[in-house]
Formats: C-alpha cells, sequence, structure tokens
C-alpha cells in the first residue's frame, strides 16, 4: 500500500519512515511538513493511507482533513493522548502514540490491509482513480470538537445553508465550509441527484416519490426526510428513477 507520512517535525517523519520501510506491505510514496505541502502531495501521488500528524503549526491535521474533497486512510500520529482519542471517537481508522512502537504500528498496518482487502472485492475504484466523487468515497466532517469519518453511501442528503452545506447521515447533520454547486459538480451524478437550488439527494435512500404543485415532486428519504424536487429537476428526475 502507498504511504504518505505527514508531520512537521523532520525526526519523527524520518524515525517512521524508516519503521514503514522495514514492512513488506508499505512503501513510502512521500513526506510533507505541513498540511499545504500534504494537500499537494496527495493530489498527486494518490496513497492509499496517509501516516497523520495532529498537532502542526499553523493548520491542524483535522485542517488538512477538512480541505480534501475525498480523504484516504488515516492513521493518526500524535504525542498526546487527549488528541488521539478525540480523533478515535470519530471511527478514524487507528492512531499511534509517540513515540511510535514498531510493534502497535504492524498491528494498525495488519487492521488496515484487512479493510484494503475488504473493499478491493467491490468494483468501485480507488478514490483518486476517479474525478467524481463515489459512494465508497469517504469525506471528514468537523462540527466544533465532533468530527466524522462519513461514506457517502451513508449520507442521505446535503442542504445548503448560507456558505455552508448540512451533511445528513444517521442522527447528525453537522455543516461543512464548502458551497452546494462545487459539490454539485464532484459528485457522481449516478448516485446522487440534484434535487433544487438548495438540495442534493443520495439515490439510493429514495423511499417514495409523489407529484407537488406546479409539476413538481416530493421526495421522502428512508429515515422520513421529504424534499421538493424542482419542476425544472422533476422531467429529469423521473428520466432517471424511470418513472
Amino acid at each position: 500500500m502507498r504511504a504518505i507520512v505527514i508531520d512537521d517535525e523532520r525526526l519523527a517523519r524520518k524515525e517512521l519512515i524508516n519503521l514503514l520501510n522495514q514492512l513488506e506491505s508499505v512503501e513510502v510514496v512521500g513526506e510533507a511538513v505541513n498540511v499545504d505541502d500534504a494537500k499537494e502531495k496527495i493530489e498527486s501521488l494518490q496513497p492509499d493511507v496517509i501516516f497523520l500528524d495532529i498537532q502542526m503549526p499553523e493548520k491542524t491535521g483535522f485542517d488538512l482533513l477538512e480541505e480534501l474533497d475525498a480523504v484516504p486512510h488515516v492513521i493518526f500520529t500524535t504525542a498526546y493522548d487527549e488528541y488521539a482519542l478525540k480523533a478515535f471517537q470519530v471511527n478514524a481508522l487507528d492512531y499511534l502514540l509517540k513515540p511510535i512502537e514498531p510493534k502497535r504500528l504492524e498491528e494498525a498496518i495488519s487492521k488496515l490491509s484487512s479493510k484494503i482487502e475488504g473493499a478491493t472485492s467491490t468494483t468501485e475504484p480507488h478514490p483518486y482513480q476517479s474525478k467524481k466523487l463515489t459512494l465508497e468515497d469517504q469525506v471528514f466532517v468537523k462540527d466544533g470538537d465532533r468530527c466524522w469519518f462519513v461514506r457517502l453511501s451513508n449520507v442521505r442528503l446535503f442542504e445548503s445553508d448560507g456558505n455552508y452545506i448540512k451533511v445528513y447521515f444517521d442522527n447528525f447533520k453537522p455543516m461543512i465550509h464548502k458551497s452546494l454547486n462545487a459539490l454539485d459538480e464532484r459528485l457522481d451524478e449516478k448516485s446522487f441527484f440534484r434535487a433544487s437550488r438548495k438540495h442534493i439527494i443520495n439515490l439510493g435512500w429514495v423511499e417514495g416519490i409523489e407529484p407537488w404543485f406546479n409539476g413538481g415532486l416530493v421526495v421522502t428519504l428512508r429515515g422520513g426526510d421529504r424534499i421538493e424536487v424542482s419542476r425544472r429537476q422533476a422531467a429529469r428526475f423521473k428520466e432517471m428513477m424511470s418513472l
């Protein structure tokens, strides 16, 4: 698996890279010293996993994840228990406390290998082999102190709210600082549909469809959310859903 090590401390990077180089299953394809450097490397090198330091100057590891459209697998590295535990609440794959013990690193890699093998049994493309974000991609969502890695297949609805987008999954509706138009361009149109100026729906969550005023439609999603499809979009929606 292709890995990038992201840490502002040179010695910490070198130490982790040396440990990773001893493992046959990992190829370190790059290293980065800060968030901007990391973002550029991730987009160009397309890693399977990033080893991410949480506390870095100017921008944190969490800031990096918020800036990425699609997030590769993440293993956090940190010297601080409190950050690690907060990160782990968000269903991160794993975290390693510094100084990193070789045995713990091997355990984390083994866990990741199992997860990747499970994912490759599907025919979905790697997140960075397609310009469009698929149902298999995961996004990072942060709301105050709470944050999540969310697979797009679990997101039923995106709702525009000023300069933010409300992301509906499970019982949560956190906000991300993006525009609905920009998100719409990145999402796979086979899976997501722009219902109106305010909403994008996950077609896999559609449970019911009924006529509405002026030639529009109302779509009911699993869980009970009711979203109006504008008249302009209704014809396209019917075509996609073969109505």
